[in-house]
């Protein structure tokens, strides 16, 4: 399978700076608080221990995490509502937005506005969607044939070795059980979380649509509102 796409190095390495501007605390924050929802104790509650995985690998304080999931006892803490935009982007590429918004009066104008500025468009529901697959993608420190074997009998479906990490894909509902048996092999999990994987890919090798595709994907991740991004692009 070769559903991780260029975009989701360039995010990962984006991240960084990211983080240093705190701009991606408040997105995990906001995925951390809708993970609390169902439970603030991340031992039994394994959609928050992975948001709060996220957070460490992040280097996110300890009080910003606790923070947010002290904004579920909160009357007084806006309603965090989480939504998905389909999209298209230049070159026929598709793009799935997801928020996490206390104000989707705000956060539809702003996706759509950097879309349409940016040659792509507000796409109808079910449009894009059918494009790809929900499944577990979890992101391990590990190289090699071992590691891959480990991986593979833990449950997974797929695994690919990517920058010095593999890149393990779950069953959406298998990804809390796989990430807890890498875990128990002895593996480092970097991260762990719900993406929406390509069934195949749009190959872009034209040097101007691929600027702006990558323009419009950073532009979109700069919004505060806006979680995560996918999309089926695969440049070269």
């Amino acid at each position: 399978m070769s559903g991780h796409s260029k975009w989701s190095t360039i995010k990962r390495e984006k991240g960084a700076k990211d983080a240093k501007r705190g701009a991606i605390f408040t997105r995990i924050g906001n995925q951390i608080a809708i993970a609390a929802r169902s439970g603030i104790d991340p031992t039994m509650n394994s959609t928050l221990a992975m948001a709060i995985e996220s957070a460490k690998q992040a280097n996110m304080p300890a009080a910003n995490i606790q923070r947010a999931i002290d904004r579920v006892a909160d009357k007084n803490a806006a309603v965090l509502e989480e939504l998905t935009y389909e999209a298209m982007g230049p070159g026929g590429v598709g793009i799935i937005i997801e928020t996490a918004t206390d104000n989707k009066n705000r956060t539809f104008p702003e996706v759509r506005s950097t879309l349409t500025k940016n040659g792509g468009r507000v796409a109808d529901a079910g449009s894009v969607m059918f494009q790809f697959t929900r499944k577990g993608v979890i992101q391990v420190a590990a190289t090699g044939e071992d590691a891959l074997l480990t991986i593979l009998d833990a449950g997974a479906e797929d695994a690919l070795e990517e920058d010095g990490d593999i890149i393990v894909y779950t069953d959406q509902k298998e990804l809390a059980k796989v990430r807890q048996a890498l875990i128990s092999a002895g593996l480092t999990v970097q991260s762990a979380e719900l993406q929406y994987v390509p069934n195949s890919h749009v190959v872009i090798d034209n040097p101007e649509v691929a600027t702006k595709i990558l323009k419009l994907l950073d532009l979109l991740d700069d919004i505060d509102d806006v979680v995560n991004i996918h999309t089926n692009a695969d440049i070269i």
